[in-house]
């Protein structure tokens, strides 16, 4: 025991002197380490999922019914919620801290000193490759955009591409083609695309398969039994709208990579979507969302149109906190600003009461929950995080 919380200090130490912020690294790191000690690696063609929402959910739920049908399979999705190991889901959990310290022991192994000039994303997608060696379906989630995302760097089976919108334009791009060329250059020969998309980013998608000579499908409905299979599932878990979507999108890509006479046996024997944070109700009045992006404010107000809610909020100041606010302006009640801790990004905090008067909403700061209030707590990763450890500091 006191040799793996030896080695767990290490892990945490290596981590603390990373910068989680994709704007201060070197993006082309990755690709010089991966053909440096690509040899030591064996990990098969991997299924990349690529956008700018919902990748966590649609990898997680692909995942779940790979494993349905009995394969071994290794979702590495980032940021994590509570601790770091979050990040790598292998055969039905997250992976334990004994395994994720004995592949930071392999690594420092191969790498030696060069282990060191790894970013903190970097480093995690190696971990995953060595955590993930021995599964037969490996889905890695990219980091920010595709063409120079640490993911980008290994061998496809299949891309999958959900909804692509406006987020980290700093790196991507300030328009909607820039982002998706971005996105899309890292096709494989084949590809899976989310159909509800600008028309824009469809003629990009069909323009750079056309390009790449790969076979690109786009979106489609379960039809027969598997529709009606597939509504009861929702029906059972009550999926919200880009949630269901999202369910679409796992089904076609488990159709392109094994049949379509499998989606009725993997859709009998799956279970409730197994990761935090995507609209995940807490209590019959509590809800919470990683999301921190118009896209994701248009989604939940989609959710939970004709209600109105006490919204729990905060955000990075580079964030576009007017439009998020005014996509969820149908849908809030009172906007609570909930102030934490953030080392690396500074927060809106107070500018959130300007952004609130111009449009006309209730503001003020968050003191406690009103358990008869239904209330959403939404802005980004690290918020959640904290309020549910607030939260669960004072049950």
């Amino acid at each position: 025991m006191k040799k793996i919380m030896k080695q767990i200090s290490k892990v945490n130490e290596f981590l603390a002197q990373k910068s989680t912020n994709y704007d201060k690294i070197d993006r082309f790191v990755m690709f010089r380490m991966y053909e440096k000690y690509k040899a030591n690696f064996l990990i098969k063609p991997i299924i990349h999922i690529i956008g700018t929402n919902g990748k966590g959910s649609t990898g997680r739920f692909l995942t779940q019914l790979l494993e349905g049908l009995g394969f071994k399979v290794g979702h590495y999705t980032s940021p994590h919620i509570f601790e770091f190991r979050e990040r790598f889901y292998k055969n039905g959990s997250i992976v334990s801290e004994n395994d994720l310290e004995f592949a930071h022991e392999n690594l420092l192994n191969i790498f030696k000193e060069d282990l060191n000039k790894l970013s903190y994303f970097e480093y995690a997608t190696f971990l995953a490759v060595e955590l993930f060696k021995d599964c037969d379906y490996v889905i890695f989630e990219a980091g920010v955009g595709g063409e120079y995302d640490a993911t980008s760097v290994f061998n496809k089976k299949l891309s999958i591409f959900t909804k692509v919108g406006f987020d980290h334009t700093q790196i991507l791009g300030d328009t909607l083609e820039k982002i998706a060329r971005t996105k899309f250059k890292v096709m494989a020969q084949q590809a899976l695309i989310s159909s509800k998309q600008d028309e824009r980013v469809l003629q990009m998608a069909q323009k750079i398969a056309f390009l790449k000579n790969a076979k690109l499908y786009f979106s489609w409905q379960p039809k027969g039994e598997n529709l009606e299979q597939f509504d009861d599932y929702v029906q059972k878990y009550n999926l919200p709208e880009f949630l269901r979507h999202n369910l679409i999108l796992a089904l076609n890509a488990l159709e392109i990579l094994l049949s379509k006479e499998k989606l009725s046996q993997a859709l009998l024997k799956l279970g409730k979507l197994n990761l935090k944070g995507r609209c995940e109700q807490i209590t019959p009045y509590l809800y919470v969302d990683v999301g921190h992006n118009v896209m994701a404010a248009n989604a939940l107000c989609e959710k939970f149109i004709g209600e109105k809610l006490v919204l729990v909020y905060n955000s990075y100041l580079d964030k576009d906190i007017f439009e998020i606010l005014k996509a969820l302006k149908p849908i809030i009640d009172t906007i609570k600003i909930y102030k934490y801790t953030s080392l690396e990004r500074r927060l809106a905090d107070d500018e959130i009461y300007k952004v609130a008067n111009a449009l006309n909403l209730r503001c003020e700061e968050f003191v406690s929950l009103d358990k008869d209030k239904k209330t959403l707590v939404f802005g980004s990763f690290a918020l959640v995080e904290s309020f549910l450890k607030e939260w669960s500091d004072k049950k």
